[in-house]
């Protein structure tokens, strides 16, 4: 048996932002707990040089309408980056899962091959459909997921490798 572009792509980035959306509130009601300002950390980083949460949070939620975006060949929604409270990082987070709901199997599956350019700061990255997705969108998601789970366990919020997993998927 064989996977589709679509089962590769739109229900493990939804099951990741719901994953995340479990991560944040945790958070949220950590800062409450321990009265914490939240902005300490939704602006928190792990080292100076890198993003704060709520900048990872947007680069994994554009990383993933983009996906599903470009592979189906629409316009994504233009997020202005602005959100930077937890209610306003779950609002955004559940839009994107709103929004990757939308796509259906047969607007995604069959794109493989398809040619998917990136607009770069150093210049375009051309990609097939199915390199974009498995070279450059699940990495780079992963990787600002991973890096706002580490964010808030570095800063003291109780989170566990289940957290990140989530609950059972479906099978």
């Amino acid at each position: 048996m064989s996977i589709t572009m679509y089962q590769a792509s739109v229900p493990v980035l939804v099951r990741g932002l719901a994953n995340l959306q479990t991560i944040i509130g945790k958070a949220q009601a950590h800062a409450a707990e321990k009265q914490i300002d939240p902005s300490v950390l939704t602006g928190a980083r792990l080292f100076p040089d890198m993003l704060p949460l709520a900048r990872q949070i947007h680069i994994a939620t554009d990383t993933a309408k983009g996906c599903a975006a470009r592979l189906a060949g629409v316009d994504a929604p233009k997020f202005e980056d602005v959100e930077v409270s937890f209610d306003d990082l779950h609002a955004r987070i559940q839009k994107t899962i709103d929004y990757l709901n939308t796509f259906k199997p047969e607007q995604i599956d069959g794109t493989e091959g398809k040619s998917i350019t990136l607009k770069m700061r150093s210049g375009p990255i051309e990609f097939t459909g199915q390199n974009y997705l498995l070279a450059f969108v699940l990495p780079n998601f992963y990787f600002h997921v991973t890096t706002a789970y580490d964010i808030l366990r570095h800063n003291g919020v109780e989170l566990g490798k289940q957290d990140y997993l989530g609950g059972k998927p479906n099978a």
